[in-house]
Order: C-alpha cells, then structure tokens, then sequence
C-alpha cells in the first residue's frame, strides 16, 4: 500500500521570459491539483514549458494534469519544453511503477 505525503505540493501557472510554464514542485497530491483547477479551470491551459525539477512526489492527478496539458499541446502541434528528474519522466511516460519520485535534480529534456 503507498502512503500519500501531507500536501505540501504546488501547482502553478507563471508567465516566464521563456514563455508561459506550469510548474509543479514538492509532494503533489491531489489538493494541490484541486486548488490549481480551482484557479485556473479544467480545461489546460497553452503552456510553452513544464518545469517539474523540484517535484519530490506526484500524485495520480498531477501526473494526470501534466498529460492532459502535454496531450492538448500535442494535439495542437506545439512543442513543450519540459525539465524534471528522470523518475519523473518515467513516470509521466508509465514506465514507472511507484508513484515516489527522488529528490535529485536532472537536466532539461523534452518529454513528448
């Protein structure tokens, strides 16, 4: 059975020089995600970049959120810059089975 960290995630949306991100980071569960919906609505959003590299744990609706925005960018023909550690990429790729991402940092690498 995996044990869901205390929400101490976020999930955001921020206009950067390098365009618009959605960037997550430390434990997000499901209350992270819920307050970011809240915010920002259902439907994704145009983003030109995910930054996921201080992500210490993703829950199934965060990893649901970063594919949905990734689907709709896809769908839409438009690259998406993305950095995170490597179990990240993994994981939002379903080659990862636990839902428990370390801590150390990785490079930029696209995740399409």
């Amino acid at each position: 059975m995996t044990t869901t960290p205390a929400g101490r995630g976020i999930v955001r949306l921020l206009n950067t020089a390098d365009g618009r991100a959605l960037c997550l980071a430390g434990e997000v569960d499901a209350d992270a995600v819920d307050a970011f919906l809240r915010r920002y609505g259902r439907e994704p959003v145009r983003v030109d970049r995910i930054d996921a590299g201080s992500v210490t744990w993703l829950s199934e609706p965060a990893v649901d959120l970063v594919l949905d925005h990734l689907d709709a960018a896809g769908r839409a023909g438009r690259p998406v810059a993305c950095s995170g550690p490597p179990q990240v990429r993994r994981l939002l790729a379903g080659g990862h089975a636990s839902r428990t991402v370390p801590t150390e940092e990785g490079p930029a690498h696209p995740w399409t």
